[in-house]
């Protein structure tokens, strides 16, 4: 019954899908299986060179083609039921971290108060958001978090260098002083929704380990392919091993 709906509402107000440009899907299944990277799941990446101070982090798929066009037009074009599908590969990156123990903090890395203005919504909140549902349907304890702050501000992170990200970001982000108790001794996954340099993320865990929390890792949903580790692949019935680059 919901299909009919949905296939009803497409019929009234047409949508084209966000990765690929299918008429009447708003997100198509070949562009649901390319964030789902097929069945492969989230991997671990690491930017090289790495900032200091940067948690292990893990994501979902690469960004590139019809993954590139799903964040960009949920973020920017303000397709929101996006946030969905979006938020189910982040909770597989969470996962990839392999967390033990009790509830996870997912604490969202904030976007710029000028930048929420005029989008009109928080993008990576809403992905957490919907991250942590899908852990709890699965029976993980999760919550979000948003506790970290802007303490002033940055410029656009966009053609800036590894070394000038770190400049730009550094000391930027704050727990303030009234959500400090919030975090004290609990185990944090920082979440975002892209991992390029990883400049933003190291800031971010500095700033949460400065207000006494205990960073496990970071997720995102997407990553360069070039980040993302080489899987050390196994043949059947042989003993040596070689590397496969990961995609």
């Amino acid at each position: 019954m919901q299909g009919v709906w949905r296939e009803l509402a497409g019929l009234m107000l047409p949508v084209d899908c966000a990765g690929c440009g299918r008429p009447r899907t708003e997100l198509c299944a070949q562009c649901r299986r390319a964030l789902a990277r097929d069945g492969r799941g989230a991997r671990r990446v690491r930017p090289r060179p790495g900032p200091a101070g940067l948690p292990r982090v893990w994501a979902g798929a690469p960004y590139a083609d019809e993954v590139r066009a799903v964040l960009l037009a949920h973020k920017e074009r303000g397709a929101l039921r996006l946030a969905g599908p979006l938020g189910a590969v982040l909770a597989g990156a969470v996962r990839g971290l392999r967390a033990v123990g009790g509830p996870l903090l997912l604490v969202p890395v904030p976007s710029a108060r000028r930048s929420v203005a005029g989008r009109g919504h928080d993008p990576v909140r809403r992905i957490a958001l919907a991250a942590a549902g899908e852990l709890r349907r699965a029976g993980a304890g999760a919550r979000v978090l948003a506790v970290l702050r802007q303490r002033r501000a940055v410029a656009d992170q966009a053609g800036l260098s590894a070394r000038q990200r770190l400049a730009n970001v550094a000391g930027a982000l704050e727990v303030p002083g009234g959500a400090r108790r919030l975090l004290t001794g609990q185990p944090v996954v920082l979440v975002d929704d892209l991992m390029t340099t990883g400049a933003t993320l190291a800031e971010a865990a500095r700033a949460v380990a400065a207000a006494d929390g205990r960073v496990i890792g970071a997720a995102v949903v997407a990553a360069p392919s070039t980040a993302f580790d080489i899987e050390v692949h196994r043949p059947s019935g042989r003993g040596k091993e070689f590397p496969v680059a990961s995609s």
